[in-house]
């Protein structure tokens, strides 16, 4: 499943398909929203938490990745525009969902970069934040990484 809703109605989502109940119980959930005020560029969750592990924890038993939060569907296929091929960071908990998802991106045409648990969501969910601030400032977001030789 793709929750491929914005942060602020995702956890309704998730209650909504009974994920409180555990119909989502093994099943994949791939959580692409980034829980940041898009004016700002400041998360939208307490210190020390993520989006992804709210909403993990609404969905007892769901194999919740943590993908996909940093490409526009406008970047997918990859074959589309012809560029290089999108590293898509991921993490999750269990490694069959998160090889599942890596899969995924591997059909679509990047780069899967599985980070770790979920634990690391934050982390991602903080990067999408600090790209919206440098877009925000005018500056590409691109040219804050460094280029590293292959």
């Amino acid at each position: 499943m793709l929750l491929a809703v914005p942060w602020a109605g995702a956890a309704d989502v998730v209650r909504e398909v009974g994920g409180p109940t555990g119909t989502l119980a093994g099943t994949t959930v791939i959580d692409p929203t980034n829980p940041v005020d898009f004016t700002t560029g400041a998360l939208l969750v307490e210190p020390g938490e993520s989006g992804a592990g709210r909403l993990a924890a609404l969905a007892p038993g769901a194999r919740l990745v943590k993908a996909f939060h940093l490409f526009p569907a406008s970047r997918w296929p990859v074959a589309r525009d012809g560029g290089a091929a999108p590293a898509v960071a991921m993490c999750g908990d269990d490694p069959v969902a998160v090889e599942r998802v890596a899969s995924l991106v591997r059909d679509l045409g990047g780069v899967p970069a599985a980070l770790g648990r979920l634990d690391r969501a934050r982390q991602l969910e903080e990067i999408a934040g600090f790209a919206t601030s440098l877009a925000l400032s005018g500056t590409d977001p691109r040219s804050a990484l460094p280029s590293l030789p292959a």
